[in-house]
Parts: structure tokens; sequence; C-alpha cells
């Protein structure tokens, strides 16, 4: 797919999902889990950055449903990566971006067939899709203090 938008996603996936081989192994991992090691706000900021795919796709006219396994595919990354250290590893398995580059791809080729369809408001998608995401980062950093205090407390008896 040739599509401006499409590469620059891909591109940015890439990078937080896939961009450092694991010696010794066909397992790669993407800075996603290693900034999210990060305490606090590491997570924040990988859904952050996994949220400029979910806008790209709205900007694409995405569907709705679409948009939404985006946003869940990016909420599950951040509620279980913001658990401390489990949270990493499952963020490194994981791969929402990769997934979210998918679904995207899939509009697009589907999407350019359909041209003519009739446009439909993105500005208001977006605002739920940012809405959405808010509240993702506030849930995750709420769950990551929550957990870290927990751990706190049981390491200090």
């Amino acid at each position: 797919m040739n599509d401006p938008r499409a590469k620059r996603v891909r591109v940015l996936a890439k990078l937080l999902d896939n961009s450092i081989a694991i010696p010794g192994t066909s397992w790669k991992i993407g800075l996603d889990p290693i900034v999210g090691l990060i305490p606090g706000i590491g997570d924040l900021i990988g859904a952050v950055l996994s949220g400029y795919i979910i806008l790209e796709a709205a900007r694409a006219e995405a569907s709705a449903f679409t948009l939404v396994r985006m946003v869940t595919n990016v909420g599950i990354d951040t509620l279980l990566g913001a658990v401390p250290a489990l949270g990493d590893l499952f963020d490194a398995a994981w791969k929402s971006n990769t997934k979210n580059v998918a679904l995207l791809e899939r509009h697009l080729a589907t999407g350019e067939l359909a041209a003519h369809r009739p446009k439909r408001g993105s500005v208001g998608a977006i605002a739920l899709i940012l809405v959405a995401l808010v509240i993702i980062l506030g849930a995750g950093l709420a769950l990551g203090i929550y957990v870290a205090r927990l751990l706190w407390n049981l390491g200090t008896r």
C-alpha cells in the first residue's frame, strides 16, 4: 500500500512494537515496553504515541467499529501494561500498534474501492477518540499507582 498515511503509521508501529531483535531468538520488541519501564508515565507515553495511529484512522474515515477496536487494543495495552513488571512483559507481547496498523490498512484497502461513499464527520469521531484515550490514560495511571502502592505495602511489612 503506497498511501503516505499507511507508511507513517507502519513506521511508528514498527518502532514501538518490533524495532529491537532479541539476540538468539526470533522475538522482537519495540520502544513501547522499554518506555513502559519508566514508573508512572512510561505507559502513558506509549498510549499517546499509539493514539496517533488511531487519529490517522479517524482522519481516513475508518468505521466506528474499527476505531472502537483500535481504542480497545490501546486500552488493553495501557491498562495491563501499567501493572509493574508483568505489564511490561505483556506490553512486549500484545503489540497493539501492529494490530491497529493492520486494521487501518484493511480499511484503506477497502476504503479506496469505496471512494464514492459519502463522507461522515470525522471531527466528532476524533473528539470521541480523544476522550476515550484520556479516560484510558487516567485509568492506566490510577491502576499503576494502585498496584505500585500494593507492592510497596507488601514489601515494607
